[in-house]
C-alpha cells in the first residue's frame, strides 16, 4: 500500500524543520530517495535529517565521494549523491548494499538515476519549486 503526503514550506527554515522531523523518526534499514532540480533544497533537507539524528557537525552533499558516513548520530546516517556517476555498477563499487541493508538509516540524492537498485520500501521524497507561489516555497511529495 502506498502512502503519498504532500508538504508545502515557505521557507529554507521549515524545509530545515521537515528534514529534522524526518530524521527523528527515521529507524535503521531505511532508504530515502530524494529527487528535485539543483538548488531546490535537497542538501537543507537532508541538513535537516542529520539534525534530527543528533548530528552536530557540517553536511554537505557528497557530489565527488558518492557516499559521506556519519556515525555521530543515533545511528549510522549514509549520504549518498549519485548525480556524477556513469553507472549503476559504480554502487556495486562502493558496496552500497552494507549501507542500505545495514544497521543505519540511508538517503540518495538523484535515486532516479540508479533507480533499478533502490530498495522495494525505499520512501521517495520529491522536492519542487513554484517561483509563481514565491521564490522560497517548495512542494515537497514523500511516497512511502
Amino acid at each position: 500500500m502506498s502512502n503519498n503526503k504532500i508538504i508545502t514550506t515557505y521557507s529554507a527554515a521549515e524545509t530545515l524543520e521537515l528534514g529534522m522531523e524526518i530524521g527523528k523518526n527515521a529507524r535503521p534499514g531505511e532508504v530515502y530517495a530524494l529527487l528535485g532540480d539543483l538548488g531546490v533544497g535537497k542538501t537543507v533537507l537532508i541538513q535537516g535529517v542529520a539534525k534530527g539524528l543528533g548530528i552536530t557537525g557540517p553536511v554537505n552533499s557528497p557530489t565527488f565521494t558518492i557516499v559521506q558516513v556519519y556515525e555521530e548520530g543515533r545511528m549510522p546516517f549514509y549520504h549518498f549523491d549519485v548525480y556524477r556517476i556513469g553507472d549503476v555498477e559504480e554502487m556495486d563499487e562502493i558496496g552500497y548494499e552494507d549501507y542500505f541493508y545495514g544497521d543505519g538509516v540511508s538517503f540518495v540524492e538523484w535515486a532516479n538515476l540508479v533507480e533499478e537498485i533502490m530498495p522495494e520500501k525505499t520512501v521517495w521524497i520529491e522536492i519542487k519549486k513554484d517561483l509563481s507561489k514565491g521564490f522560497d516555497y517548495r512542494e515537497i511529495t514523500i511516497k512511502s
